[in-house]
């Protein structure tokens, strides 16, 4: 019995020691955990087992994680960073029962950042079986000054849009007013539905949608549409009906219309899958931001940045809280190297077809003026358009939602001078060279089957470089070209920039010399140097080639900024004396030539036509669209590369001659 008595007191005594020699729980090692859990965002981990009991009578676990959860995300909250500093000297957490701590809280928000210091408070209490020591939580761990009731709330104050000028400072796009029409639906009389339909050119259907959103009231003003200012009497014929209202409203204007729509694009709002893709770059629903055109490729330097700022809205006062401010930046104007008079005149003599035309400096680079045709008119876009009007624009067979200036085309015999111009380079063409050409269709032996190449006329049989230009003559170029081999004439024209990026900062599309890049074929380098086969380039890309003839050999990079520096792209490309003789050419081609309608009193024009043929194979018909290559050799600092589609039944690269002498004339 004593020894069981004695084995007994042991046991106790033993588990006394040990217990003796556990280490207590410390507030440090259960704040250090805390505030992990808080850098990780694990908001419900904290309140489980980290929060004091008198916290959690105060607020409810949903609460606590929601509150956190919405505010952090609401306020775009990211890079969490809370610590605490612990004390310098040892303390003998046994004989306390309360413990405070110096906190540091900063993270980043929508407003910028915010920082502040807090003292935090742990109580020593057992939940449970367990005694620990516990967080006394309050609202003002989540925002500097918050406390339970107050509302936390974000303005946002919008930049202002940079406008995009002209070189003379004549705005291509600013921002100005509308009218803003509208309906008080309690004052409205729905047998006007028809007749407001008609004035707007809307379907009954899309004004009573509007008037059926489900935040709608009797005695609410519900925009319907907006329209420019200058349709000031539309406005006025709208109000005259009963309930009809109009007020003017900030919008993007776009003075030049149709004539520079591709050239500016437009702006408007970002779709759900853009906006997710734009997520922490300062954009919301709202936002508007430019969708094609320059406002698309220099949004960046127009948008600016929305001022911001994070507050707190007191439960029991009227006092406001700044918790963080953003002050707002405004959006930077560009100019652009385009003479916007220039780029309306040309379109005034294009807009009825489908085509492109592109106005280069060939001593700077600058653009002049880039046209699309047809167009529409980014206004409608901006004020909203009906979906009957997008139909019609869509399904129009001319296609003027389609910019034409970035895109490729065959360039037909307008090739022909940059042929020239690698033949004369390379020292494989011989200018005074005469090669007797009969008839008007060649082929160089039976290996080529039946395949000929075709030239227009034939009244030439002794033909040198210079009549070559001057009548267009494919055989001569489509043997030039054989002579020349494809390696010299592939490296020539990648000396002219072909299969590599346009150095543009507004987005070109590479020129090709082929779909692969290589010439494998007799047939294929014959069609090539003429200005077939599969060769393609931009009407920017052919100014610019052009620019490197008149420009004595350098071909400079082809720029839209007005602060760009401007640079060669592409030197010595001829000599001195080979441009000087390429310019003579190109003023006989419209002195003696082809392109005679061309022809300008007080002006020396000079140029070179083309006919581009897309069809499908070699043998079949298709359409035909006319090229014209030009410049004043009076005046030589602009060069004008006009495109123009489906011209077979017009008259073909004549037709387009025709355009581009109407606008020199008016001009």
């Amino acid at each position: 019995m004593y020894r069981k008595v004695l084995l007994l007191c042991l046991f106790v005594a033993f588990s006394l020691l040990i217990a003796g020699c556990q280490e207590k729980p410390k507030p440090t090692d259960q704040l250090q955990d805390y505030v992990d859990l808080w850098n990780k965002e694990k908001f419900e981990n904290m309140f489980d087992g980290y929060l004091n009991t008198s916290t959690k009578d105060s607020f409810n676990k949903e609460d606590f994680v929601t509150r956190y959860k919405d505010i952090y995300e609401d306020l775009e909250v990211k890079d969490v960073k809370v610590s605490f500093k612990k004390p310098e000297k040892e303390v003998d957490w046994d004989k306390e029962t309360k413990a405070e701590f110096p906190l540091t809280i900063s993270f980043n928000t929508l407003a910028g950042e915010v920082s502040y210091e807090k003292e935090i408070t742990l109580t020593k209490e057992k939940q449970g079986e367990e005694e620990n020591w516990f967080v006394e939580w309050e609202p003002s761990f989540i925002l500097p000054e918050m406390e339970k009731g107050d509302k936390v709330g974000v303005e946002s104050i919008s930049a202002k849009r940079g406008d995009i000028l002209d070189r003379n400072q004549q705005a291509l796009a600013m921002n100005g007013e509308a009218f803003e029409l509208g309906i008080v639906p309690k004052e409205f009389n729905e047998s006007d539905l028809s007749k407001l339909s008609s004035l707007l050119d809307m379907s009954p259907e899309s004004i009573q949608g509007k008037l059926d959103q489900s935040w709608v009231k009797p005695e609410f003003f519900v925009p319907i549409k907006k329209i420019a200012l200058t349709e000031r009497p539309l406005a006025l014929e709208v109000i005259e009906l009963g309930g009809l209202y109009s007020k003017r409203v900030p919008a993007r204007e776009y003075p030049y219309g149709e004539a520079a729509a591709h050239l500016t694009g437009y702006i408007g709002k970002l779709t759900a899958e853009k906006l997710e893709k734009l997520k922490g770059e300062g954009y919301t629903a709202q936002s508007l931001m430019g969708l094609s055109g320059a406002e698309e490729v220099y949004e960046d330097q127009l948008r600016g940045k929305d001022g911001q700022r994070i507050y707190l809205k007191k439960e029991e006062s009227e006092e406001v809280v700044t918790v963080a401010e953003q002050p707002v930046e405004d959006g930077k104007n560009i100019t652009l190297t385009i003479d916007a008079e220039m780029q309306k005149k040309l379109y005034e003599q294009m807009k009825s077809e489908a085509g492109t035309a592109a106005a280069l400096n060939p001593q700077t680079g600058e653009a002049l003026a880039l046209v699309s045709t047809p167009a529409y008119d980014p206004n409608d876009f901006v004020l909203g358009m009906s979906s009957e009007k997008y139909k019609k624009l869509a399904d129009d067979p001319k296609k003027p939602l389609r910019n034409r200036f970035p895109i490729t085309y065959s360039p037909g015999s307008t090739m022909k001078g940059i042929t020239a111009s690698v033949g004369l380079k390379s020292g494989k063409l011989d200018p005074n060279k005469v090669y007797d050409i009969t008839g008007k269709k060649w082929q160089k032996d039976d290996s080529w089957g039946n395949y000929k190449v075709v030239r227009v006329f034939d009244n030439e049989s002794k033909v040198d470089l210079e009549s070559a230009l001057k009548f267009s003559d494919n055989i001569y170029f489509a043997r030039v070209g054989l002579e020349m081999g494809a390696d010299t004439f592939i490296a020539g024209l990648k000396d002219f920039g072909f299969g590599e990026e346009i150095p543009s900062s507004y987005p070109i599309y590479k020129s090709q010399i082929s779909n692969d890049g290589t010439i494998s074929k007799e047939v294929q380098l014959a069609d090539s140097a003429f200005g077939q086969g599969e060769v393609l380039m931009s009407i920017v890309h052919l100014a610019s080639a052009y620019g490197g003839i008149i420009n004595d050999g350098n071909m400079m990079k082809p720029r839209l900024l007005k602060d760009e520096e401007h640079e060669i792209w592409k030197e010595n490309l001829l000599t001195k004396e080979q441009a000087d003789m390429l310019k003579t050419d190109l003023r006989k081609v419209v002195t003696e030539g082809i392109a005679t309608k061309a022809s300008v009193k007080g002006k020396a024009i000079a140029g070179k036509t083309g006919t581009a043929e897309i069809k499908a194979e070699q043998g079949t018909t298709g359409t035909e669209n006319g090229l014209f290559v030009s410049y004043d050799q009076n005046d030589p600092t602009m060069v004008l590369a006009v495109l123009l589609e489906d011209v077979e039944e017009a008259g073909g690269s004549t037709h387009t001659v025709e355009v581009t002498k109407r606008f020199y004339d008016s001009w």
